[in-house]
């Protein structure tokens, strides 16, 4: 039995001690075997440290792959790790530490020093003389002993659009679930060659890291320099043969806007997943043009579902007008799709969805008011303790019976009488020629829906979307960017469209 995923490192390391796990940009070669070694040090330091019991520990490393031994060290000690974007502003740092009380930051010699300047405790720098350290094998045992699997694996920290960021607590046995289910699905093993492109502080990075662990696969860490470069990042998975890629689909769409796919033979990529936020069918098509052998699947999951909770298989053409399904949901998930009333909805009709299954978090860090309004009853089992996640997302049942995505709840407005949903808005928009993003928001004050979009030149839109919408969903104002705004993990920053537009009425 699978109780933790230091039971994949260590059958790893029994099996093929020296495979390659990790291709690092910058610092080469891993084996699982150099990985188990250098987490097992980092392990011992923590044990000798004597840090408090299961209290969290925070990492504030540039990803490499020995970011990722300092995950599993952390586990090893029996601890949850809680990855940060170092560069993040030191206010918000502050009071995310504050809130965590971390019992050790773990930093690089690059964020050492900012790690000193915001944190007075133990804060130890990752160098070589601490990976050279010796390991404590008895003392790791015992650890390792007590640990199981609804224990916590880490903390993962939203965006935090609404200025409070919240801690997402998940367990061992939901990253379990989820990679033993998405191997399955994608048929990985040992052959996979993955290619991440997520921060590590963004949970799109944890399909990279535990999908690669358990099918004892290989991985390949870019920097950014690589990453940002459309035709850089594609001649890179060319040279290294990569052939799976979970990305975001904010990524997909600037290389397919980028052209450059028609510049690099892809044909080694057979496997391309993407989540986070809603996949054009535009922009799918160009890389269904140009990498027509690769399976493609739309995952959908919030972070408090482990990455992902529903999953489609793309098996059909798409109009460009159409949106492209979230499918079902992944094995030992299940949904409930609600109305206002509480009901369950009928084919076709919008409702809130609600997820239930071990994909659920264990709720967030130190902030049981707001565990208590997200994580709730289920309605429908009023007799004992029956937990749902209410993801304030709107869906509905397509003719298919798939599940389609229409748009945040809090992007569902009330105008001139009619009920909106601004996802369906924007989906009318990404299917015309020359947008590359685009963002609609509901200005009070305007009294109008304001669309943002990003092209080259000035789209004639109204004109277009009179032939798309009903009258009373065409937006009222434009505003062409040059590049839509996205927040760390770049997904479109709404509050940053929100300035936008209070500069422009002043």
């Amino acid at each position: 039995m699978i109780v933790s995923i230091i039971d994949y490192l260590k059958k790893n390391v029994e099996n093929c001690p020296s495979k390659i796990a990790i291709e690092d940009e910058k610092y080469g070669q891993f084996t699982f075997g150099d990985l188990d070694i250098y987490a097992k040090r980092i392990a011992s330091l923590i044990i000798h440290k004597n840090a408090e019991d299961r209290k969290p520990i925070v990492v504030l490393m540039d990803k490499s792959a020995i970011s990722i031994a300092v995950f599993w060290g952390i586990v090893y000690a029996g601890h949850a790790y809680v990855p940060l974007d170092a560069a993040m502003p030191e206010e918000r740092m502050k009071k995310i530490l504050r809130e965590i009380e971390p019992a050790i930051i773990f930093a690089d010699e690059k964020w050492y020093e900012k790690a000193v300047s915001i944190k007075k405790g133990d804060v130890i720098c990752i160098d070589n003389q601490l990976l050279d350290r010796e390991i404590d094998e008895v003392a790791i045992h015992e650890k390792l002993s007590n640990l199981v699997d609804v224990d916590p694996l880490y903390i993962m920290y939203t965006s935090g659009s609404t200025g409070n960021p919240k801690g997402v607590l998940i367990s061992h046995r939901s990253v379990i679930d989820f990679v033993e289910e998405a191997s399955e699905t994608m048929g990985f093993s040992e052959k996979e060659i993955f290619l991440n492109q997520a921060p590590f502080y963004f949970d799109a990075s944890v399909p990279d890291i535990y999908c690669m662990l358990r099918n004892a696969a290989t991985l390949h860490i870019i920097g950014s320099s690589t990453a940002s470069n459309p035709l850089k990042i594609l001649r890179y998975m060319e040279s290294k043969q990569i052939n799976a890629i979970f990305w975001v689909p904010s990524h997909l769409i600037s290389i397919a806007n980028s052209r450059c796919l028609e510049k690099v033979s892809l044909k080694c990529l057979k496997k391309v997943m993407f989540c986070g936020e809603v996949m054009p069918v535009r922009q799918l098509n160009v890389w269904m043009r140009f990498v027509p052998d690769a399976k493609y699947v739309n995952y959908y999951g919030p972070t408090e579902t482990t990455y992902a909770c529903t999953y489609y298989v793309v098996n059909r053409t798409f109009l460009e007008s159409e949106t492209l399904p979230i499918g079902k949901p992944c094995k030992n998930t299940s949904l409930l799709v609600l109305s206002e009333n509480g009901n369950v909805v009928a084919k076709g009709e919008v409702g809130e969805l609600y997820v239930k299954g071990s994909c659920l978090a264990m709720g967030y860090f130190s902030n049981d008011l707001a565990t208590r309004e997200k994580f709730v009853q289920n309605p429908f089992s009023p007799n004992y303790r029956n937990i749902i996640y209410k993801t304030g997302d709107l869906v509905k049942y397509n003719q298919f019976g798939e599940l389609e995505y229409v748009s945040r709840k809090d992007f569902q407005i009330k105008y001139h009488g009619y009920r909106i949903e601004l996802g369906e808005i924007e989906t009318a928009i990404s299917s015309i020629e020359g947008i590359r993003r685009n963002c609609c928001i509901f200005d009070e004050t305007l009294d109008a829906i304001v669309a943002f979009y990003e092209a080259e030149q000035d789209i004639m839109l109204e004109e277009i979307l009179i032939g798309k919408l009903q009258s009373y969903m065409i937006p009222k104002r434009y505003f062409r960017l040059s590049n839509m705004p996205l927040n760390q993990n770049e997904k479109i920053d709404r509050s940053t469209l929100r300035k936008y537009l209070r500069e422009y009425k002043k």
